[in-house]
């Protein structure tokens, strides 16, 4: 079966019934994301009505400004498996950069100190996001989500041991830098997610994203990767589970 790695179920005005439409199209396993105080809760409860579902607990770069004194405490509950989505964001910057650094160092910092997995968003901001890794450690468990750079960017995710989650932005048509770094990216670090409701991929484009989604992001990889489609499903299921620590 397929893995959502990355989505956001439920999110405002919807509530988790896409997890239904998602099973029946092949879906076993989701994450659904934390971006700040209300949805890291929403996703805890999600994760503790669903056996499929597990949550994580983050502050998203746009709201580093808000504080993680905000956010639940991870530790209360079982079923968070991973820190995020945290990071920089220097497109928008809708939070200070300094603030975001400092936000996104104490994240990695309560990602290691718990044994939980990693989640980073980050645009606009490579060698920045690089340099603050490299200052805090990488943690053993780091997934790089919706992948936007090139073979290069890709390269250096890599030699820090981070897992690459692909989205739906690998089905767009002038997305050929996604698709090569999915060439260079081996099997054991590929995630897929649809990081729904974003990022629809085609033939879908201008409706809203659905976990239900997440075979079309695959088949594209696996269409870079010049493999079957089913190869592709079994390495990022076993994968996702690898991440996140989830049961087999």
């Amino acid at each position: 079966m397929w893995a959502d790695s990355h989505c956001h179920v439920p999110w405002e005005g919807s509530d988790t019934s896409s997890f239904d439409a998602a099973r029946a199209a092949g879906v076993g396993r989701f994450v659904t994301i934390g971006t700040g105080a209300e949805t890291s809760r929403t996703a805890i409860e999600a994760a503790e009505a669903n056996h499929d579902v597990w949550a994580t607990v983050g502050l998203h770069p746009h709201d580093a400004k808000d504080g993680l004194d905000t956010l639940p405490d991870p530790r209360a509950h079982e079923r968070v498996v991973a820190i995020g989505e945290c990071g920089l964001d220097f497109f928008y910057s809708h939070s200070p950069h300094d603030t975001q650094r400092e936000v996104f160092a104490r994240q990695i910092a309560w990602a290691k100190e718990l044994d939980l997995a990693l989640v980073i968003h980050t645009r606009g901001a490579w060698d920045e996001t690089f340099e603050v890794l490299d200052g805090e450690g990488v943690p053993e468990r780091t997934i790089i989500h919706c992948f936007t750079g090139g073979p290069d960017e890709a390269r250096k995710c890599l030699d820090r041991g981070a897992f690459i989650s692909i989205s739906g932005i690998v089905t767009f048509k002038k997305a050929d830098d996604i698709r090569a770094a999915v060439a260079v990216t081996p099997l054991d670090r590929l995630l897929v997610e649809t990081d729904a409701p974003f990022l629809t991929p085609v033939p879908h484009r201008g409706k809203q994203n659905e976990p239900a989604y997440v075979p079309l992001v695959g088949a594209a990889v696996a269409e870079a990767k010049g493999l079957e489609v089913s190869v592709i499903e079994a390495v990022t299921w076993e994968n996702t589970a690898k991440v996140f620590k989830l049961p087999a």
